[in-house]
C-alpha cells in the first residue's frame, strides 16, 4: 500500500510511544443540582491539557474500549488566529515540534507541521478505539487528501467506510472564486468490524391493514417472478401451501404454467406459513385472459406481511440537512448570549454521528473538544432515547473551563430566559487537569500520589477498574482477579522494599490466591522458591509497563 511521506515523519512515527504517561487530577464534579462535588463518580469526563498526553493518560482504562470517536481538528487553512493556529504555529506546538523533530522542524511547511501534529494523536486514538468502534473526522479540502492517506496507513484501507461531503454553508460559502466550496468532509473508519454500526431507516409505507397480531401492509408476492422462476429451475420450491379456506395452493404463473416459490420450506418465514396460513396476506388473483387451470380463472396468492413502519438501509454519504455552521453558531449564542466560539460544529450533525454506533451504553470521545458540542450531543441523545452513553472531552486551550465545561453545565441545568428558556438535559461530569508524569528519567515520580501508582499498576495488569473503596487488608494488596491471581505493590519512597520469606509471612489468609504478582525493589527469593509459591516478581521501576 502506498504511504504518505513528509519532512519530519521519521521523528513522529513512533512518538506516541515516547509520550509520558501523566496522571489525571480530579478538580471537581458537577451535576443537574448545580452543586460542585468532590467526586460524584460520573463516567463523563472533561480534561484540560494537551490532547496527546491526555490520550495517553486514558490508555490504562480505555484502551480498546471507546465506541465512537469524533474529532474536529484544525483545518490548516493558513489562518493563524486560533487553537494550534491553523498552520500550527501555536507556541506549545512549535516547542513540541522543536523537541521531537529537532532543528529540522524549523524548515517544515505548514502541511508537514500539521501531519506531524496529527500522526501521533491518530496512533493513540487507534489504540483507544474498540474493535467494533467508529471514528469520524471533520476536515476540509486543505488536508483531506493527506488525512485520508494517513488514516489508510493507521486504520487500514479495508476499514475506510466513507468520505462524506457535508454541506456547511447553504449559500456556497464566503469564497467568491469561480468554484465556491460551502462544504466540508467527514472521513469515517472502523477498526475492523462494522457489526455495531446503525443503518439509517426510511418509511416502508403506511401500515394500513390489520390482523390478530396487529397492523401491517402488503409486501412482496411469495411466488418467484422473472428469470429462473420455472418449476424446473428449483424443483424443491414447488410445493403446496394451505390457503385460509383450506385449499391447497401451488405457485402457478399467470399464463397457467408451473412456477416456484421465492422461499424454500426450510426458510423460517415459510415454515411459519406452512403451519399457519394467517402468516401471509392472501388475495384472489386472476390468471391471464383466457387461461383456465383446473376449471378456474383465478387462484389464491400469498404475499408477505410487512409490520415494520421503517426499513434499515446504508446511510447516505452526501450529508445535507444535518445542520450548518450558522446553526451551530445560533446554538452557541442561545447558550452564552454571545458568539463565544468561532468554529462550532452543528449539534444535529454530531448527534447523527453519535447514533451511528449502536451501543447505547457506549463511550464517545472527542479529543479536540472546542465548544463541547460532542458532550451536548451525547446528553441530548441520552435524554431523548433513554440511552446511557458517556463522553470524554479533551481541550488544550484555557477556555476548556470557561467555554467547554461551561456549555456542558448550562446544557445540564438548562439555559435562556422566558420564552427562550431551554430545559436542562440532566447528566453530570467530572473535570480534570493533566497531572504529573508517572516516571521521570525511568524513576517513579515522588510527586505522584501512591494511590495513583496503585491504580496504574492494577489497570496495566488486569485491565479492570481499580476499586479504591475496598478495605485494605494489607498495605500493599491491590486486589485479586477472577482468575485468582493476587497483586501486591510493595513501594515505599523512603526505603527499598524486598520480596522475601519475611514479606510472604505478612500476607494474611484473606489475600491468599492460586498465584501472585508482586512488585518490589528487590527479590531475595530463589527461582525455585518463586516457582513453589507460584509468584511472579516484578522489579520497581524496571518492570513497570510503559504505555
Amino acid at each position: 500500500m502506498p504511504e504518505l511521506t513528509w519532512m519530519g515523519k521519521d521523528k513522529v512515527i513512533t512518538h506516541h510511544l515516547d509520550v509520558p504517561y501523566r496522571v489525571l487530577d480530579h478538580q471537581y464534579s458537577f451535576d443537574e443540582s448545580g452543586q460542585y462535588d468532590a467526586d460524584n463518580g460520573s463516567e463523563n469526563m472533561i480534561i484540560h491539557g494537551d490532547n496527546l498526553e491526555a490520550l495517553k493518560a486514558l490508555l490504562p482504562e480505555y484502551e480498546g474500549k471507546v465506541n465512537c470517536i469524533y474529532i474536529d481538528p484544525p483545518y490548516n487553512t493558513g489562518n493563524e488566529g486560533w487553537i494550534y493556529n491553523d498552520n500550527v504555529n501555536d507556541p506549545r506546538i512549535k516547542k513540541w515540534l522543536g523537541d521531537v523533530v529537532g532543528k529540522e522542524g524549523e524548515d517544515l511547511s505548514r502541511h508537514d507541521k500539521w501531519l506531524s501534529m496529527m500522526y501521533p494523536r491518530l496512533r493513540l486514538l487507534h489504540r483507544l478505539l474498540a474493535k467494533d468502534g467508529l471514528i469520524a473526522i471533520s476536515i476540509d479540502d486543505n488536508e483531506l487528501t493527506n488525512l485520508g492517506s494517513v488514516m489508510n496507513e493507521i486504520f487500514g484501507v479495508a476499514n475506510r467506510l466513507a468520505c462524506a461531503p457535508v454541506r456547511s454553508e447553504p449559500s456556497g460559502g464566503k469564497d467568491k472564486s469561480a468554484l465556491r466550496t460551502g462544504h466540508e468532509y467527514l472521513l469515517f473508519y472502523t477498526k475492523g468490524s462494522q457489526s455495531s454500526l446503525n443503518k439509517e431507516e426510511k418509511s416502508t409505507g403506511k401500515l394500513n391493514l390489520k390482523d390478530k397480531s396487529g397492523a401491517y401492509r402488503k409486501g412482496r408476492e411469495l411466488r418467484k417472478w422473472g428469470a429462473n422462476s420455472d418449476r424446473n429451475d428449483r424443483q424443491t420450491m414447488w410445493f403446496p401451501i394451505t390457503a385460509p379456506n383450506g385449499e391447497k395452493v401451488y405457485p402457478i404463473k399467470n399464463d397457467g404454467s408451473e412456477g416456484r416459490w421465492r422461499l424454500g420450506k426450510s426458510n423460517p418465514q415459510m415454515t411459519l406459513l406452512l403451519d399457519d396460513p394467517q402468516v401471509a396476506h392472501w388475495e384472489e388473483t386472476p390468471y391471464d385472459e383466457g387461461v383456465i387451470v383446473d376449471g378456474k380463472t383465478k387462484r389464491w396468492v400469498p404475499y408477505e406481511k410487512i409490520r415494520d413502519a421503517k426499513k434499515s438501509f446504508g446511510w447516505n454519504t452526501w450529508l445535507d440537512g444535518y445542520g450548518t455552521n450558522a446553526d451551530a453558531t445560533a446554538v452557541i449564542k442561545a447558550i452564552f448570549g454571545t458568539k463565544d466560539f468561532d468554529t462550532p460544529k452543528p449539534l444535529s450533525l454530531v448527534e447523527w454521528i453519535v447514533l451511528l454506533h449502536s451501543n447505547s451504553d457506549g463511550v464517545v470521545l472527542d479529543s479536540f473538544a472546542g465548544s463541547g458540542t460532542t458532550a451536548h450531543a451525547v446528553l441530548k441523545t441520552n435524554a431523548e432515547e433513554g440511552s446511557n452513553r458517556s463522553f470524554i472531552l479533551i481541550e488544550l486551550e484555557d477556555y476548556a473551563e470557561s467555554i467547554t465545561a461551561e456549555r456542558v453545565k448550562r446544557v445540564i441545568r438548562g439555559y435562556g430566559k422566558g420564552k427562550q428558556k431551554t430545559d436542562g438535559l440532566g447528566g453530570s461530569f467530572s473535570y480534570y487537569q493533566l497531572g504529573e508524569p508517572l516516571l521521570i528519567d525511568d524513576k517513579l515520580n515522588p510527586k505522584v500520589p501512591l494511590e495513583k501508582l496503585r491504580e496504574y499498576i492494577w489497570f496495566i495488569e488486569t485491565q479492570e477498574k481499580y476499586d479504591t473503596a475496598s478495605p485494605s487488608i494489607h498495605q500493599d494488596y491491590l486486589g485479586r482477579t477472577i482468575a485468582s491471581t493476587a497483586y501486591f505493590f510493595a513501594f515505599n519512597p523512603e526505603q527499598p522494599t524486598m520480596l522475601s520469606r519475611e514479606y510472604l509471612a505478612t500476607i494474611p489468609e484473606a489475600c491468599k490466591a492460586e498465584s501472585y504478582v508482586v512488585y518490589a525493589d528487590t527479590c531475595l527469593l530463589s527461582d525455585q522458591e518463586l516457582a513453589a509459591f507460584n509468584i511472579t516478581f516484578k522489579k520497581i521501576p524496571r518492570d513497570i509497563t510503559r504505555l
